[in-house]
């Protein structure tokens, strides 16, 4: 659960003083992205009106927006935004199932409402009606929308010779104690920003457009820390107070699109450039674990909890030594930390990008805090990746009995859209 990092890539509105933006047509008022055009000071050139509907200008005296606010992601793209961004603040995740009589027609047709709806929100406009205002003054706020389709979208919709071998049913798990109610789900979505409004925004919005054609399954809130809360960059904590994600694998690296994406010339081909999402809501017993010493909750994960270094020494991103001993001969990384049964070269080289949520339902009766981790996995090939690993983890991570693994979902998630595309567009049209 702790052993690999997201990089910071998100994409700025504007580098260098040139706009990087795309504008469309004003209709009345200005868009949410228009209004950063008040920030001279910050050097942003943007061109034509923005296209929301409603949104007035900002005062001449206001304080000119944030990058916080001013950053984002692009919507139409080789893969689905959502991915290799950098952590976000704010997140939703929610698992819809097409209602009784709705097939592949009224799929396609809500799939189209989606994309445009996340493409106008992510540029920071309002919706084509009937927006709500919530993200009213917003930018962008790295707000990213994305979609993906569960093992039983495929019968629902007749498409069942288009379902990818990838996204057989996961193997039961030792850890597991699975609500089903909450897991699984015929069409899948995440949603993240850096600012909440803006999230919620984005969830309301992508509720509504499912109208009679689809009804929520499930839904989860998560958090990360927000950007710029500490004095530089730095690997996220979770709720066991553990840096969580340092090997995560890195776009950077020569063999991170053969891991993490499904290849052009891949089977189903509508998945080409698309990943695997696994989404598991994990609850952290925090009340047993807390009662540990900073010196066994290390043994446990197998890194210092200071700075997320080994415990074989070194910084956080030194290599770990797994056959490193103290003086009375054992293993300076107990066998069975969970930071060493997760490395690749442990499982065969499997690997994944591992993109979570913190989450807090409140407390139970007794004071219990309902808490853990909405963990998000992506890989070109779940067998290979998740379930390899999980099936390493399950034959005695030290860490299992501290967590529990409460909800579970599989989802292919297709590649980007193209311009003039909507999301799935080659599958349920093709």
């Amino acid at each position: 659960m702790a052993e690999q990092s997201i990089p910071e890539t998100r994409t700025p509105l504007v580098e260098g003083g040139a706009s990087a933006s795309r504008e469309s047509p004003s209709v009345e008022g200005l868009s949410r992205r228009k209004l950063l055009g008040t920030a001279g000071a910050t050097g942003l050139v943007l061109g034509a009106a923005g296209g929301a509907v409603g949104y007035a200008a900002r005062p001449a005296e206001a304080t000119p927006l944030t990058s916080l606010g001013a950053d984002e992601a692009m919507f139409h793209g080789k893969h689905q935004a959502g991915i290799t961004e950098g952590l976000q603040a704010h997140g939703h995740v929610v698992a819809f199932d097409l209602a009784a009589g709705a097939g592949r027609k009224e799929a396609a047709a809500l799939l189209r409402r989606w994309s445009e709806t996340a493409r106008r929100l992510m540029a920071g406009e309002s919706m084509t009606q009937d927006d709500t205002d919530v993200a009213r003054d917003a930018g962008p706020s790295s707000l990213t929308i994305t979609f993906g389709f569960g093992h039983s979208f495929f019968a629902r919709t007749g498409l069942e010779k288009q379902r990818p071998v990838a996204l057989d049913p996961l193997p039961d798990f030792s850890s597991d104690h699975l609500d089903k109610a909450r897991s699984n789900g015929d069409l899948w979505v995440q949603i993240g920003a850096n600012d909440a409004l803006v999230a919620f925004h984005a969830l309301r919005a992508i509720q509504k457009d499912a109208g009679s054609a689809a009804k929520i399954r499930w839904q989860m809130n998560g958090f990360n820390r927000s950007p710029g809360a500490t004095d530089h960059p730095m690997t996220a904590r979770n709720l066991m107070g553990q840096m969580d994600g340092t090997r995560n694998p890195k776009p950077t690296e020569s063999d991170f699109d053969e891991r993490i994406f499904v290849p052009a010339s891949g089977d189903p081909s509508w998945m080409a450039n698309g990943s695997y999402a696994v989404v598991r809501r994990i609850r952290m017993l925090l009340d047993d674990w807390e009662k540990l010493s900073v010196k066994a909750q290390e043994q446990v994960v197998g890194r210092r909890k200071s700075d997320g270094a080994a415990l074989s020494g070194g910084t956080e991103t030194t290599a770990m030594d797994l056959e490193k001993t103290d003086a009375k001969g054992n293993l300076v990384v107990p066998i069975n930390a969970h930071a060493r049964i997760t490395r690749p070269d442990q499982n065969g080289g499997a690997a994944m990008l591992r993109r979570p949520f913190s989450y807090h339902d409140g407390f139970d009766a007794d004071g219990v805090p309902d808490a853990g981790l909405l963990f998000i996995c992506w890989q070109a090939d779940p067998l290979r990746g998740f379930v390899t690993v999980q099936r390493k983890l399950d034959r005695g991570d030290a860490l299992s009995q501290y967590i529990r693994h409460e909800a579970s979902g599989l989802f292919a998630v297709p590649g980007g859209a193209a311009e003039g595309e909507y999301v799935g567009q080659r599958l349920l049209e093709g």
